[in-house]
C-alpha cells in the first residue's frame, strides 16, 4: 500500500468514527449514568440487604435486582412481601445490582413472595 492510499484510508476511518458511522463501545458507567435520575417501578419480593444498613433488595420480574432505600416509605413493614415500588434511580449498575433506587411509593401485591 502506498503512502497516499494509507492516508486516505486513515482519513476515512477518522471521519467515520468522528461522525458516528462506526458504532463505539459504551462503558457500563455511561449506561448507568443515563438511567440515574429516572423514575421507574419494579415488582418483586422485598428482602433485606445484609451488607448495608437500611437498604433492601427487590428483584423485578425482569430478573434485575435493585438496592432500595426510602425516607418516606417504611420498607421494613413489607419485608418478605411481594410489592411494587416506584422511585428515582440514584445510582446505576454496580456489583450484582442493576442500580439503587430511592423509593417514593410502595403498593402491596401479596403478603408472601410466592
Amino acid at each position: 500500500m502506498n503512502k497516499c492510499s494509507a492516508a486516505i484510508l486513515t482519513g476515512a476511518l477518522g471521519f467515520a468514527l468522528a461522525f458516528g458511522l462506526i458504532p463505539r463501545a459504551e462503558s457500563k458507567n455511561k449506561a448507568g449514568a443515563k438511567i440515574t435520575g429516572q423514575t421507574m417501578s419494579a415488582t418483586g419480593c422485598l428482602t433485606k440487604e445484609a451488607k448495608e444498613k437500611n437498604e433492601y433488595l427487590i428483584t423485578g420480574q425482569d430478573g434485575k435486582t435493585w438496592g432500595i432505600k426510602s425516607n418516606t416509605v417504611k420498607l421494613s413493614d413489607h419485608l418478605n412481601h411481594k410489592v411494587t415500588v416506584t422511585g428515582k434511580i440514584t445510582k446505576g449498575e454496580h456489583g450484582n445490582e442493576a442500580g439503587d433506587m430511592n423509593v417514593s411509593d410502595l403498593k402491596m401485591v401479596s403478603e408472601t413472595c410466592k
